[in-house]
């Protein structure tokens, strides 16, 4: 086991005061630029991954009107779906360790201004082309502000607390998956210009997280010259076996994710006899909403503990959602939603704080990046087989087998998951205080 540490950074630097930056002075030489405190700057890096999130679910309660307007298939909605997976993979390998050499805050000003850019694409898409584009530009810009946006988190606590900073990341997440949904089917809705306002209003957040991204204070303080090349995945050896549980976590929890936001919003209508847009949103953040509930309830659960039972728990809710499309039951269905949801905000959470309390300091990014490199992957190609079978399948018939598969990978991850608890009989089973969780919790 490595324990935290992280890379020796000058006196402004240190946590709770800025970093030096390259162009801290101003146009005379002598004039510090403006930088937001360290506190609001951690909060900046929260809202800057739930809100990314945010933006990758916007455009599911637009897709059956998409699908109405231009005549594509369900494979190729899935397609679309899961082309912004494939983006945020492609960033990850390509750009994993990005921010590790040049920076933070100039790797999340240009991944902010790719966003803008995507949103604006979607705000002006005319065909099934545009939103491959917007899609594909979408996931990449993510996948770089994901993996930077994650590493300063840690970087900006000032106290360097991966618990707090692990549950940060896992709430903001997991929230901003569920009312992206939510209120774009809102706008999509009641709003006026229905395929526009959603996207109207990303771009005004966009525009002002872009602005905090300018003002922040740089955390890493040895940069180096932007080496952007191929990089195969890579976690450091001493953190493999955290990295291990991490990956079984997520792979129970966002496996489900993925089905959701591509199919939830149809089935949601089928289940609640409802075309009102609201429907699919609703589903979506009856499974998002609770998770990250459950995130602060058990916040103080010991890792293992939250992947196990998370992944349990998501198991029987994925069952009992199975159940409710042959019981037909709009409520069950929606209990059994939320119930899935827990389990996958605690699961999700037990990963994250598993990971990031021994990640070194010099390669967060990059093992952040292996993370979601995991979590992307097992969100989209249960989304891609889906979407290939659902044309002769069948709605139901495809979300009962494939709800039955994330059934039997949610009970292998808690049995696998289980058996990572510590061998001490004694050993204390939550964390006190805010001190960094051992990851032999």
């Amino acid at each position: 086991m490595t324990a935290f540490r992280s890379t020796p950074l000058s006196p402004s630097a240190a946590p709770g005061a800025s970093a030096p930056a390259a162009d801290a002075t101003g146009p005379s030489g002598t004039g510090r630029r403006f930088e937001l405190p360290p506190t609001v700057a951690y909060w900046l890096m929260a809202a800057v991954i739930g809100l990314a999130l945010f933006a990758s679910s916007t455009p599911s309660p637009l897709y059956a009107t998409y699908r109405e307007q231009w005549g594509f298939s369900s494979f190729v909605l899935t397609a679309v779906f899961a082309v912004y997976a494939i983006g945020v993979l492609a960033a990850l390998l390509l750009a994993g360790r990005i921010s590790d050499d040049v920076g933070r805050r100039p790797v999340l000003i240009w991944s902010l201004a790719a966003l803008i850019v995507a949103t604006g694409l979607f705000l002006v898409a005319t065909s099934v082309a545009w939103l491959f584009a917007a899609r594909a530009l979408q996931g990449i810009a993510t996948g770089v502000a994901l993996g930077s946006a994650g590493a300063a988190l840690l970087d900006l606590h000032p106290r360097r607390d991966s618990h707090s900073a692990g549950l940060a990341n896992g709430v903001f997440s997991t929230a901003g998956m569920g009312l992206g949904a939510l209120i774009a089917a809102t706008l999509v809705q009641y709003a006026p210009m229905p395929t526009r306002m959603p996207y109207l209003v990303l771009l005004g957040i966009f525009a002002v997280l872009l602005a905090g991204a300018i003002l922040m204070p740089e955390p890493v303080a040895e940069r180096r010259r932007l080496n952007l090349r191929f990089e195969a995945p890579h976690v450091p050896a001493a953190i493999r076996g955290a990295f291990l549980l991490s990956s079984l976590g997520v792979l129970a929890s966002w496996s489900i994710g993925g089905l959701f936001m591509s199919l939830g919003p149809q089935l949601a209508t089928v289940e609640l006899a409802t075309d009102n847009h609201l429907a699919g949103g609703v589903a979506i953040l009856a499974l998002t909403g609770s998770g990250a509930v459950s995130q602060l309830l058990f916040q103080r659960s010991a890792p293992w503990r939250l992947t196990a039972v998370g992944s349990l728990v998501l198991a029987i809710g994925m069952a009992a959602v199975v159940g409710s499309l042959s019981l037909d039951s709009a409520p069950l269905f929606l209990a059994a939603a939320a119930l899935t949801g827990l389990g996958w905000g605690a699961a999700f959470l037990g990963s994250l704080r598993s990971l990031t309390a021994v990640i070194p300091a010099a390669s967060r990014a990059r093992t952040m990046s292996a993370f979601y490199l995991v979590a992307y992957t097992s969100i989209s190609v249960p989304a891609l087989a889906a979407g290939l079978v659902v044309s002769s399948w069948g709605l139901l018939p495809t979300f009962r087998v494939f709800g039955a598969i994330v059934v039997a990978i949610g009970l292998v991850v808690a049995v696998a998951s289980y058996r990572t608890r510590p061998a001490r009989a004694g050993a204390r089973e939550h964390v006190a205080g805010p001190a960094v969780v051992p990851v032999a919790d």
